[in-house]
């Protein structure tokens, strides 16, 4: 029998020590370091489309909309990670002693991949119905027109809807704001997946 190497666990300072200096972005969870993957053209062209759409019907209202890029803490659930598009009230709260990393999201989407979609609908959304001020949560497959949609009614109770039909009209309640799932998908090649 082989042993299998130990998996070695950081602290929380040493992952953003870490991270800092990297040139790739690690999620950390509960004492793990993990690359988080490049994403496809699909990918990043619904994300793309997910974020312009909302960074416009959001201008002027009190809404900061990220993509990729901003890193998120849940410290209920030891876990820093990176959505593909987050939504956060204005009034950012940001971890203490941190300049970069937020809190407070009401609205999170994350587009699925065959490596991670098991994972963005089970233990990361776990983590994310953890945070208070969480209201919204999209899901966006990436190889067909599908959309996972759920909303949270009353604590510990969420909505769950699914479209299929491009020409549907999603409405997101954080926001009383429509999108046609059509707008998701603008550009979108399936062919190529």
């Amino acid at each position: 029998m082989i042993a299998q190497p130990e998996t070695k666990h950081y602290t929380v300072e040493e992952y953003l020590e870490l991270e800092i200096a990297s040139d790739i972005r690690n999620e950390y969870r509960d004492g793990e370091i993990v690359p988080m993957t490049g994403g496809t053209p699909n990918h990043n062209d619904i994300a793309g489309n997910l974020y312009i759409l909302l960074k416009s019907a959001l201008k002027g209202k009190d809404y900061r909309t990220f993509y990729a890029d901003q890193r998120l803490w849940i410290p209920s659930a030891s876990l820093y990670t990176y959505p593909d598009v987050m939504v956060l009230p204005k009034l950012l709260e940001l971890q203490a002693g941190r300049k970069d990393t937020v809190v407070n999201p009401c609205f999170i989407a994350e587009v699925l991949s065959k490596s991670t979609q098991n994972y963005d609908r089970g233990e990361k959304f776990v983590a994310y119905r953890k945070i208070l001020t969480f209201q919204e949560y999209l899901l966006i497959d990436q190889y067909r027109i599908h959309v996972e949609h759920h909303v949270k009614t009353a604590a510990h109770q969420w909505l769950f809807s699914e479209y299929d039909d491009p020409s549907v009209t999603l409405s997101l309640s954080t926001f009383e704001l429509q999108i046609q799932i059509a707008k998701l998908y603008e550009n979108i090649d399936f062919s190529t997946v």
